[in-house]
């Protein structure tokens, strides 16, 4: 009998390794093409927005991201991000919980609103923002009465924003804590812990590369947005223009250095954002494996 359990597990890996072994042909066709559309649409372009951006001379480039409505681009850009990242990490968080932890009805129809901002155009977000708190809007009278300006301001920008980018922190939390289940806060709360204490010392450990990455993808997603923001901001040149805005502007009034010196911008921080997503999957395979190694110790 386990002679033929033996020989029948051998049989299906033998099965599984034909199964995913191919030709050296196929090998090498599969990872030319990857490497070519990687090289097309991927790394030549870096190369001639950097090329252009220096086209100039440094001197031209350094004027043109330095320049006060660039200056003021980029700061509302970085205020715009630095709002919406908490607010979709405690959005995330406590989302994630609620739908991972327990069992509610209408638990999918929340998970749908989650991935809203996926399915809908940033567009159409934009005008739906406009349709509530425009000058003819929903809230739009009650707004003027009270001197309050959303739309064409940084409030706008910021709820555009928030909205565009809030399913990035969520969407990463809710597998991983869907798969750890509940067993490890049930245990805390039997030992005596509060909910706080437990949320610190068991929760938040146990998620951190998850709420790291997603916090990364949430800030790449907000400097880079245009859609929405275009429809609230208005354009308005040292005022409610952000970094993509602010490019548009330049390239249509044929300012390419300019506008390519902006962009660079743009694309470092992407860059910048590949490298962090990079660290954090490398730091969080390492402690998996260690975490698995003591295991297998003990």
């Amino acid at each position: 009998m386990a002679g033929a359990v033996s020989s029948l597990r051998s049989t299906k890996t033998g099965a599984a390794q034909a199964a995913t072994s191919e030709a050296t042909w196929v090998r090498v066709l599969l990872i030319s093409v990857a490497l070519t559309f990687l090289a097309l649409f991927l790394f030549l372009p870096l190369v001639i927005v950097f090329s252009e951006a220096f086209a100039k001379g440094t001197q031209v480039y350094f004027a043109a991201v330095t320049e006060p409505a660039a200056a003021h681009a980029i700061k509302l850009t970085l205020i715009a991000a630095a709002i919406a990242v908490p607010c979709n990490v405690i959005f995330g968080l406590a989302a994630a919980w609620a739908i991972a932890k327990f069992d509610f009805r209408g638990k999918q129809f929340v998970i749908t609103l989650i991935d809203l901002p996926f399915a809908v155009s940033p567009v159409i977000a934009g005008l739906i923002y406009m349709l509530l708190f425009g000058r003819q809007g929903f809230f739009g009278p009650w707004l003027n009465d009270h001197d309050i300006q959303i739309m064409f301001a940084v409030p706008g920008i910021v709820l555009a924003t928030v909205f565009i980018t809030f399913p990035f922190v969520a969407r990463e939390l809710i597998p991983l804590m869907q798969e750890q289940g509940k067993e490890q806060e049930e245990a805390a709360i039997t030992l005596g812990a509060s909910g706080w204490k437990m949320f610190w010392r068991v929760t938040l450990p146990s998620v951190k590369w998850a709420l790291l990455y997603g916090m990364i993808l949430c800030n790449a997603r907000a400097m880079g947005e245009f859609g929405a923001v275009s429809v609230v901001s208005g354009k308005i040149r040292e005022q409610t223009n952000t970094m993509p805005l602010h490019i548009e502007i330049l390239y249509n009034e044929y300012q390419f250095a300019a506008a390519f010196a902006v962009a660079s911008l743009l694309a470092l921080l992407a860059l910048v954002t590949l490298v962090l997503k990079s660290l954090l999957e490398w730091k969080a395979a390492r402690e998996h494996e260690l975490a698995v190694r003591a295991a297998s110790a003990q």
